[in-house]
C-alpha cells in the first residue's frame, strides 16, 4: 500500500515569515509535525511518501504512486486543501482528511472519502486497520483526549531538513485558560496532557541524529500549563543540552503569568529558550473581562513584558482589536503600548469569531455572524457585526500595523528590547548566519530594502557598542522587521486600499 501524505499550501500571511526566509534560503518555515506524527502510525509494510506544498508542487507522479493520500489542515489551508482533494479525487486516489480545519468546521465533507476528526492516537489504528480490511467507515471520531505516551516519534525521514528553517517538537496539548475567542479548548481540552522528560528527550535525540542544529519550536497549546511537569523536564533538558553541545535554541508559547515564576524563567532560559510568544490580546481590562482572559487581568502587562524579557527571554506579543468593550483610543493604546514593551514581533489581528468557540456562538445567538472566517487573522477581513464603525475599526486596524512597522518605530522598539533584555547570545554563528548576515548588509544596508537602511546601520552599531554577544541576534531582528514591513506593502498592493478590505 503506498501511503502519500500530503500539507496543503499555507497562503502569503505576516506570519509565513517569506521574506524573512529568503535570507537563509529556505523554503519553509517548519514542517508538518501533525502529518510526520500520523506517518509514524502507519505500518512499516506500507510505503510513503511527504508533499509539503510550501516546499514543492504536487506532482502527477505522486498521484499516479499513490492508494491512499492523507491530508491535514488548518482552516487557513482550506483552498489548497479543497484543490488536492479535487486533484485526487480526479486520479482515483482515495482521500484521508483530519486535522483542525476538518475537526473544527462545519462544512461538508461528503466529498472524502474518510474523515478523522479529533486527535489521532486513539482513532487513527481503527482506520488504518479497517482500510487494510478494505471494510473503512466514512467519519471516524472520538471525544477522548489520549495519553500522550501513545504519540510515536515524528517520521523525520520523510522530509529534507534543508527545506525548513526551524524544527517542531511538542510536549503537552492542552491549555488550563479557556478564552473566549480561542479553539484549543475545543480541540485539545483543557486538562494538560504531557509526555514525560524521557519521552521528549527521545524526540530531542531523533532530531540530534539527523544531525540538526538551530531553532526548534516547542508547539503546545500553552507550554507552562502544567507547571510541575515542565520544571521536572527543564532541568533534564538542560543536562542533555550539555552533553550535546547545546544544538538547539528553542522559543515557545506561554500565558504571561509566566512572569509571576522566576524560578520557570531561570529554568527555561538554562534549558536553551530564548524567545515566548505571549498572548497580551489588549491593555483594556474590559475587553479582557469580555473574553475571559483572566490570567492577564488584575495586572500589570507592561510590567509582566519587562520581567520577562530581564530574565532573559525575548517576548513575542499577540494583540486584538475588535473586542465589543474597544472604545475608539485602542489602537493609540496598543501603539503605545506595543512601542513602550520593546515587543518587535507583534501579530496584531481583527478578533474573528472561529467556529464552535465560545465567541462564535454568542455572536451566532445575538444575531452578528456574517461570514466564515478566513483562517487569516491578519488579512483586516471581519466576519462578524463589531460594536465599534465598521470602518473606523479596520481603518484603526491598518494604521495600527502601518504605525509599528514603520522603520523609525521599528528601530525604536529594537533599541527598548535592548536595553530591557537580559538574553544571552545562544544563536549559532553557522553558514546560514554568515550568509543572511551578508545578504543584509547587501540588500538592506546597501539596496535600503523596504526603507530600513538608515536603521538597519544605527541598530547594528547600537548593538556592537553596547551589547556586541547581540549582534546575532540584532541582524536577525533587522531581517525580520523586512519580512513584516514587505508584507505590510504587499498587502497594501494586492488590495489597493487596506481600509476597503470589508466582507
Amino acid at each position: 500500500m503506498n501511503a502519500l501524505f500530503v500539507y496543503p499550501k499555507i497562503p502569503d500571511t505576516f506570519w509565513g515569515f517569506k521574506y524573512a526566509l529568503e535570507y537563509v534560503s529556505k523554503k519553509a518555515e517548519s514542517p508538518p509535525l501533525g502529518l510526520l506524527t500520523v506517518a509514524a502510525m502507519v505500518p512499516a509494510t506500507w510505503n510513503k511518501r511527504l508533499v509539503d506544498l510550501n516546499v514543492r508542487p504536487l506532482s502527477g507522479d505522486d498521484l499516479l504512486w499513490a492508494d491512499y493520500a492523507f491530508i491535514s489542515a488548518m482552516y487557513i489551508q482550506k483552498a489548497s486543501a479543497e484543490n488536492v482533494i479535487r486533484l485526487c479525487r480526479d486520479s482515483g486516489v482515495k482521500v484521508v482528511a483530519g486535522g483542525p480545519y476538518f475537526t473544527t468546521s462545519g462544512d461538508d465533507f461528503s466529498s472524502i472519502d474518510h474523515v478523522v476528526l479529533g486527535e489521532a492516537e486513539k482513532i487513527f489504528p481503527h482506520l488504518l486497520s479497517d482500510l487494510e480490511r478494505g471494510k473503512a467507515k466514512h467519519v471516524y471520531s472520538s471525544p477522548e483526549k489520549p495519553d500522550l505516551a501513545f504519540t510515536p516519534l515524528p517520521d523525520w525521514d520523510l522530509i529534507d531538513f534543508n527545506d525548513y528553517d526551524s524544527m517542531l517538537l511538542q510536549f503537552s496539548r492542552g491549555c488550563p485558560f479557556d478564552c473566549e475567542f480561542c479553539d484549543i479548548v475545543q480541540l485539545n481540552g483543557r486538562r494538560q496532557r504531557t509526555k514525560g522528560a524521557f519521552r521528549f528527550l527521545q524526540e530531542m535525540d531523533a532530531l540530534y541524529r539527523r544531525r540538526w542544529h538551530g531553532p526548534v519550536f516547542i508547539v503546545d497549546d500553552n507550554f507552562i500549563g502544567a507547571r510541575g511537569r515542565v520544571k521536572e523536564m527543564l532541568p533534564e533538558l538542560a543536562k542533555w543540552m550539555d552533553r550535546h553541545g547545546r544544538p538547539f535554541y528553542f522559543f515557545t508559547e506561554a500565558s504571561v503569568d509566566l512572569a509571576d515564576d522566576e524560578e520557570l524563567m531561570r529554568l527555561m532560559v538554562e534549558a536553551g529558550f530564548n524567545r515566548v510568544f505571549i498572548g497580551i490580546e489588549t491593555p483594556d481590562a474590559e475587553s479582557l473581562q469580555e473574553a475571559g482572559k483572566t490570567q492577564n487581568t488584575g495586572r500589570d502587562l507592561l510590567q509582566s513584558v519587562r520581567i520577562i524579557q530581564h530574565h532573559g527571554l525575548e517576548v513575542m506579543g499577540g494583540f486584538i482589536v475588535g473586542f465589543d468593550h474597544d472604545s475608539e483610543d485602542i489602537f493609540d493604546r496598543q501603539i503605545d503600548f506595543i512601542q513602550s514593551s520593546g515587543i518587535t514581533v507583534a501579530m496584531v489581528t481583527l478578533l474573528e469569531a472561529l467556529t464552535g468557540t465560545k465567541l462564535w456562538k454568542r455572536l451566532k445567538d445575538e444575531g452578528r455572524l456574517l461570514v466564515e472566517f478566513s483562517g487569516n487573522n491578519t488579512d483586516g477581513m471581519l466576519n462578524f457585526v463589531p460594536r465599534m464603525d465598521r470602518d473606523t475599526l479596520i481603518r484603526g486596524y491598518w494604521r495600527v500595523l502601518e504605525t509599528i512597522y514603520s522603520p523609525a518605530a521599528y528601530y525604536r522598539r529594537c533599541i527598548v528590547f535592548l536595553k530591557a533584555s537580559r538574553q544571552r547570545a545562544i544563536s549559532r554563528i553557522d553558514a546560514e548566519g554568515i550568509r543572511a548576515l551578508f545578504r543584509s548588509v547587501w540588500r538592506i544596508g546597501v539596496r535600503n530594502e523596504a526603507g530600513f537602511r538608515r536603521y538597519y546601520w544605527k541598530f547594528l552599531v547600537h548593538t556592537l557598542i553596547r551589547k556586541p554577544s547581540f549582534f546575532g541576534e540584532a541582524v536577525r531582528t533587522m531581517i525580520m522587521g523586512i519580512h513584516f514591513r514587505r508584507a505590510l506593502l504587499m498587502y497594501n498592493h494586492t488590495v489597493g486600499d487596506p481600509h476597503s478590505r470589508m466582507c
